[in-house]
């Protein structure tokens, strides 16, 4: 089985995919059927591993996983079993989505400015990494993956991140101006790396170390959790899109065009998965919903 496992991993990953987490799940799973001297997916045996997770959402994760390798190897070898889908019934809810407010941008990044230094940079590298998500949408990981040549005068070039793409990231006028006085500190600094944001060792910055200072630095701005929910840095990137929606210059009526921009921007690959938040707010809905009776009733072309 581990061989028909690598066909199918090599085969997706080609495709663009990265699949760490069901690479591990694939190899598990395998290992557990050979313990059972079963070269071939069985149903049984797939529910069986798969309840030994923890959590709802960990078995359901871990059955699909399987199944839709299942579908894959079938084509090949129809001896293998095909499991019927969600058999552990799990459901996935969204939590609900948190859009900053400018004045919560601004303690955050107040708040920033205020950290105890190990070195004169850590203030102003929050500032600025936390200022240049609020503006550009960025996601973290893309953030903290910037080096010196990634930025160019025609914008951020953000290399193969997720769904392994790469796009060119235009900036505002004003995130050019703060992020150029950030790079004139950080270049003064002479590291032997050259990743734009580092820690106070002169290291990339890493995502741990950023998701507890975001959190402590929340609760100096004084943003509190919403409906038992902790702030997020992912959230900045929520608040852009939003944010970007409702300032559109030609018009809310033409909301659907400026979504596939955005979408493009942000790096994503269908409207679906990008403005699930639209949910946060009624105007934007209003508006969609208006634009689409609007569509229905014959009012567009």
């Amino acid at each position: 089985m581990i061989a028909a496992i690598d066909r199918y991993l090599a085969l997706r990953r080609s495709a663009g995919f990265v699949l760490s987490n069901a690479q591990y799940l694939l190899r598990s799973f395998a290992a557990f059927a050979s313990d059972r001297q079963q070269p071939h997916i069985r149903t049984a045996t797939v529910i069986d591993w798969a309840s030994r997770a923890p959590s709802s959402a960990q078995r359901h994760t871990r059955y699909q996983t399987v199944r839709q390798f299942a579908e894959h190897v079938r084509m090949e070898d129809p001896q293998h079993d095909l499991p019927p889908p969600n058999h552990f019934g799990h459901s996935k809810s969204r939590r609900v989505p948190r859009i900053y407010t400018a004045a919560e941008i601004d303690r955050l990044i107040m708040a920033a400015t205020e950290l105890s230094a190990g070195d004169a940079l850590r203030p102003q590298t929050y500032a600025t990494l936390i200022s240049l998500l609020a503006a550009t949408g960025l996601r973290i990981s893309e953030a903290l993956h910037l080096r010196y040549g990634d930025v160019t005068p025609d914008g951020l070039l953000i290399r193969k991140t997720k769904f392994q793409k790469t796009r060119l990231v235009p900036l505002h006028e004003t995130a050019v101006a703060g992020l150029g006085r950030y790079l004139a500190q950080r270049r003064a600094l002479r590291l032997a790396t050259d990743h734009v944001f580092v820690n106070e060792d002169g290291r990339p910055l890493e995502y741990g170390t950023v998701y507890r200072v975001f959190g402590r630095l929340a609760q100096s701005a004084g943003i509190a959790p919403l409906r038992g929910h902790r702030p997020r840095l992912h959230e900045l990137r929520h608040t852009f899109a939003l944010r970007a929606l409702q300032s559109t210059p030609a018009g809310r009526q033409r909301i659907g065009q400026h979504m596939l921009a955005l979408t493009t921007y942000l790096g994503h690959v269908s409207i679906d998965s990008t403005y699930w938040y639209l949910e946060s707010t009624p105007e934007l809905l209003t508006d969609i919903a208006a634009a689409g009776e609007a569509y229905l009733s014959g009012g567009h072309p």
